[in-house]
């Protein structure tokens, strides 16, 4: 069953992110799934996402712009809302190891297409380099869930997952914070309070087994 946060928010358990990345990997859009559940970056981040804003060598990424809805249901790119948006992001090594394949994949597809290829630069596009469309990413996500036998969710709720997930480990809210882009601790706070309680217990646990074990 996947966890409900306050407002009906789902999110993954540890064991269904870990179920979701092993049937990723037949999955052309890997890459994609393995940074929204890593990061928690929004679906127009990593959409908007180029690969002049990955450093491979520092395993790290910069959050700088975003895809938002425009008039006549279009996608442009603009500046992330707020100065906490913008942030960077650290990778695991299986991320950067995800997108270095996906770099080749996709170079592969540029010389096929020839002439036809637009270059944007983006990490996430169709196979002659234009925008993906964000309904069509969402359609596929949903189909990746029922392929895996998990619960219809939003895309958004990978973000929710992984804040959750890290949050339960232990991991300050401070950083879930930081990794989220959210303006202060206290929307984080208040977003996951359902988790901080056994987070609590668990610090208690260890307190006591210092003390007196």
């Amino acid at each position: 069953m996947l966890t409900l946060l306050p407002n009906e928010i789902k999110q993954l358990t540890k064991e269904q992110a870990q179920l979701l990345l092993d049937a990723s990997k037949e999955d052309s859009l890997e890459a994609l799934w393995v940074l929204a559940l890593t990061t928690g970056m929004r679906r127009g981040e990593l959409l908007a996402l180029k690969w002049q804003d990955i450093n491979f060598e520092q395993a790290m990424l910069q959050v700088r712009r975003i895809f938002t809805r425009a008039p006549g249901n279009r996608y442009i790119e603009s500046e992330p809302k707020t100065e906490k948006s913008r942030r960077s992001i650290m990778l695991t090594s299986v991320t950067v190891e995800t997108l270095k394949r996906h770099r080749i994949h996709q170079l592969e597809a540029k010389l096929q297409a020839g002439p036809a290829w637009v270059e944007h630069d983006l990490v996430f596009c169709t196979s002659f380099g234009t925008p993906l469309n964000p309904n069509w990413v969402l359609e596929r996500f949903k189909k990746l869930l029922k392929k895996v036998g998990l619960p219809d969710m939003r895309f958004h709720d990978m973000r929710h997952s992984i804040a959750t997930i890290l949050l339960s480990m232990g991991v300050h809210p401070k950083v879930v914070q930081e990794l989220l882009g959210h303006n202060r601790i206290q929307e984080t706070v208040d977003t996951y309070s359902q988790v901080l309680p056994t987070i609590h217990k668990e610090a208690i646990k260890k307190l006591e087994d210092v003390l007196w074990k």
